[in-house]
């Protein structure tokens, strides 16, 4: 027998609304069990997913679906969303090559309004299609869902003031859980956390379990303590929304409702059946507990943030991660951060509220006083680091390539123009794997590389990451070290702070007629490349300044050239080797290997690396091809 029979009867949100409202919690529940089975098998974002089920159940039984627009902000909690709409049979591929996305993609279903992965675009992105729907004649409502700590964006705060001084019906729904990855940071979160109902949801539930125990044996009287409960719960929320709430979000030109329980499926649907019928742009505060209905989650949030796969046996607990057979950039960066932090009490750490996936749990420990996260602001975090800057600090920002695009501005104007010390440590460069595209890291050689003061290296190993970090830190202008994400070779990695030559590579492999300028990630490919075909390999290690020297030595020794990264092809390293040939007006046959302009997919990184033709035996083939 089928354990979600009530589920099993929902294919598409229609199905869900031909369903008496009394049936929602438990398709609720069915919900909720059918994405632990899932998840538990495939992994992905987890936490997220569970805090979300009654909150997605009521917005696709409220909300005319498609015609009406759902924006996920983020993306995290959007996998019942995905099985609400078509896609429960596929739920087994998510994340997998040629399955599901891991965040809505328009391209996937007509159920996903815009594709997302980054934060804190849902209130802008949904009053775009509120002001199209208004202009073109359609009925259609915009329903932005932010949560997970995108609220603290400057973004989300633009978006905000441009549409509570607008003639537009738009709800904006703060799906509040007090947390992102790891726990909210800044002032917002403080406001929120403050108001007196959060306060009181403790002492609601402990005053309706214990009454249930009692009063269940007394005829009526456990509909007198439900009437308390609720007459309590109203007090508290007029009390609150006059004291707080109207001061932030109603000045914003938002008409505020809530605090409401975003687990009580009936309550929500009530409520957004009557903000539905509402003109104007509203806003519904709903508090919900990140990985709700599994303990371990729930207990600690920030590990069960994303997982692996989950015991399916007990579903209590996570397997014990093998041992780790080689630390990875990201361990080797914080081990660095921890031992020059010690050596210099200039250096502070800056992360954009990625403080465990940037691999600075150990530093904030270590030295709390110069550790700042800032919450999801990219642009804050290089402008604050321009700050410390010019007094003196020597500030590392820790930040995913993909999350660098979002300060570009900052980046140019606050740091690179003014010429300040700025280091920024760029993981996650190059393919990422099962986040597919939104976080893929394939663009900042080519971004980075046009900033006039800028130094990047790219180191090909651990060590060299160690090094050149090292290298980088001691310049009194801006830099970016950039790696990827998981592990390397192997390498040995020293415990010293010693430093290489700025703008110089050196040659890993001597071969005879074709020379390959390697970058980064791409070393190790190439040398494995390099035995069958002879080919003399170049670790260039940095980007800029390039090794003008080693490339006219190699361009003069060697009939054919090539270069390769982990990066767009258009305006990365390759491109700088070839304004180095233009320059000097040397014309040699020059093959460049990146990858092509072209939207990534999400998948397994060996085998996307594999089809863009940067896995070793590719690079080996091309050059094979070209080189004739």
């Amino acid at each position: 027998m089928s354990q979600t029979p009530l589920l099993d009867t929902v294919t598409l949100p229609q199905d869900l609304r031909n369903l008496d409202k009394d049936k929602l919690p438990q398709v609720a529940e069915e919900l909720r069990a059918f994405l632990l089975e899932t998840v538990g098998k495939t992994g992905g974002h987890f936490a997220s997913n569970l805090g979300a089920v009654e909150l997605t159940v009521a917005l696709h039984y409220v909300y005319n679906t498609p015609e009406d627009h759902l924006v996920w902000d983020v993306g995290h909690q959007s996998y019942p969303h995905k099985i609400l709409t078509g896609r429960r049979s596929r739920m087994d591929t998510m994340r997998k090559y040629g399955g599901l996305a891991g965040f809505p993609k328009r391209g996937e279903s007509a159920y996903d309004a815009f594709g997302v992965g980054h934060s804190s675009t849902s209130i802008g992105a949904a009053l775009g299609m509120a002001v199209a729907d208004k202009l073109s004649g359609r009925a259609g409502r915009s329903v932005a869902i932010i949560g997970d700590g995108a609220m603290t964006a400057g973004q989300a705060f633009e978006a905000l003031n441009c549409a509570g001084d607008m003639d537009i019906d738009l709800l904006v729904i703060l799906n509040d859980n007090e947390m992102s990855i790891s726990p909210n940071v800044g002032a917002l979160p403080k406001y929120l956390a403050s108001n007196v109902v959060r306060d009181m949801r403790g002492v609601l539930h402990t005053f309706k379990q214990q009454s249930e125990k009692v009063l269940h044996i007394v005829p009526g009287a456990l509909g007198i303590a439900q009437k308390v409960e609720h007459k309590i719960k109203t007090i508290a929320q007029e009390a609150e929304h006059a004291k707080q709430s109207l001061s932030l979000f109603e000045n914003f030109g938002f008409r505020y409702t809530g605090p409401v329980d975003g687990h009580n499926v009936s309550q929500l649907v009530e409520v957004l059946e009557d903000l539905r019928s509402r003109k104007g742009p509203q806003l519904l505060h709903v508090i919900t507990k990140k990985g709700q209905g599994y303990k371990l989650a729930e207990n600690d949030p920030v590990k069960y943030h994303a997982v692996a796969h989950l015991d399916k046996d007990s579903k209590d607990s996570v397997p014990a991660a093998k041992p780790a057979v080689r630390p990875t950039y990201t361990q080797i960066f914080g081990r660095w951060l921890c031992d020059q932090a010690a050596a210099d009490k200039r250096l502070a750490a800056i992360t954009p509220a990625m403080r465990e996936g940037s691999g600075l749990v150990e530093y904030e420990q270590r030295f709390p006083e110069r550790y700042f996260d800032v919450g999801i602001a990219e642009q804050h975090a290089v402008t604050f680091a321009a700050g410390l800057a010019c007094e003196g600090m020597k500030p590392v920002v820790a930040i995913y390539s993909t999350f660098l695009q979002r300060a570009y501005d900052q980046l140019v104007h606050d740091v690179a123009l003014q010429n300040l010390p700025v280091l920024f440590a760029v993981d996650r460069a190059g393919i990422v794997g099962a986040d597919g595209p939104t976080h893929a890291g394939l663009y900042d050689l080519s971004f980075l590389r046009c900033i006039p003061n800028m130094v990047i290296a790219v180191p090909s190993d651990e060590n060299e990451c160690r090094l050149l970090l090292s290298s980088c830190y001691a310049l009194d202008c801006p830099s970016a070290v950039r790696y990827p994400r998981g592990s390397g070779i192997g390498a040995t990695v020293s415990d010293g702070l010693d430093t290489v030559p700025v703008g110089k590579g050196l040659v890993r492999r001597q071969g005879s007629r074709t020379a390959v300028f390697a970058f980064g990630s791409m070393v190790q490919p190439a040398l494995q490349a390099a035995g069958a075909l002879d080919l003399t390999v170049a670790d260039m290690r940095f980007v800029k300044p390039i090794d003008e020297e080693l490339i006219l030595r190699l361009a003069a020794s060697h009939d054919y050239l090539v270069t390769v990264e982990e990066n767009a092809e258009q305006g990365g390293a390759g491109s700088a080797v070839l304004e180095v040939l233009a320059k000097h007006r040397i014309c040699k046959p020059v093959l460049v290997l990146g990858v092509a302009d072209t939207v990534t997919e999400h998948g397994d990184a060996e085998r996307l690396l594999d089809d863009l033709g940067l896995s070793a035996a590719k690079i080996e083939q091309r050059i094979r091809e070209w080189a004739v």
